[in-house]
């Protein structure tokens, strides 16, 4: 674990300092906008990941949920549609009731929006789960069980969210919560990727459906924008509705069927 933690700390100011300078230059003599830092984040982690299988302990993509077999398209699927609901559903409700409305904004095109917000998310959220329930994870599996693993990764995940604006004891709650859901599809399915594509769909919900704020970050959206119009325990106030008690419902129904599913096909 102490050396994973070296390579990957390693691992950014080497991208930081070699590949981001090169690609900013690339970028800037093509013109072409993309912002750098989160696709830095995931070359980072994957270079750590790919450091410690090679000189460190020979594990394989396959032993943290990312090899070939992982990348099935029906738990993937399943994944995404669990995330998308587990927010969706709450935010839905939020607009039924009026505790979240929806404002005009500037002009523009919100499916290029769309798209250009998914080109930001995708390397964030795989980012994350490396980090999160990638190599350490499957580290502390096997040192301390799955359960201490699973709370003590969650507990982590939501602890660092306390930097981002509008943090909450509360919001950051939800967050703990997010990482038992996460890691439960990972357990459940035993693919990285599944559990990247339901925190995909969960961040992409919320900023490129409802454009609202993701973990207290806002994002610059045309046509129209989700406003927080009632009290913050259901709504999340500016950390955005997954900071409230209606998300937090989500993600624990979206666990319980997780654990159903899983229950079942044991069964079998």
């Amino acid at each position: 674990m102490l050396a994973f933690a070296v390579v990957a700390i390693a691992s950014l100011a080497v991208v930081n300092g070699a590949a981001v300078p090169l690609v900013s230059w690339v970028l800037a003599a093509t013109r072409t906008r993309l912002v750098i830092y989160p696709w830095a984040l995931l070359a980072s982690i994957v270079l750590a990941h790919v450091v410690m299988f090679r000189w460190f302990e020979p594990r394989g993509w396959s032993s943290v949920g990312l090899g070939s077999s992982a990348a099935r398209p029906r738990p993937v699927g399943i994944a995404a549609l669990l995330g998308t609901l587990a927010i969706g559903l709450p935010s839905l409700a939020l607009l039924g009731i009026g505790w979240l409305r929806v404002m005009p904004g500037p002009p523009g095109s919100s499916l290029a929006t769309a798209g250009s917000i998914a080109l930001f998310l995708a390397p964030a959220a795989l980012w994350e789960e490396m980090v999160f329930r990638g190599f350490g994870f499957a580290v502390l599996r096997e040192w301390w069980g799955t359960p201490a693993a699973l709370g003590a990764t969650s507990v982590v995940f939501g602890l660092v969210h306390f930097q981002n604006e509008g943090a909450s004891l509360p919001s950051v709650l939800v967050v703990v919560l997010a990482g038992l859901f996460l890691g439960g599809v990972l357990i459940a399915t035993k693919s990285l990727w599944a559990a990247f594509a339901a925190h995909l769909a969960w961040n992409w919900v919320l900023a490129g459906a409802l454009h609202s704020a993701v973990s207290g970050i806002p994002f610059t959206t045309p046509d129209y924008r989700v406003v927080d119009a009632g009290p913050d325990w259901a709504t999340g106030g500016v950390w955005g509705p997954e900071g409230g008690i209606p998300a937090a419902l989500g993600l624990a129904l979206a666990s319980i069927s997780l654990y159903l599913r899983r229950a079942r096909r044991e069964e079998s």
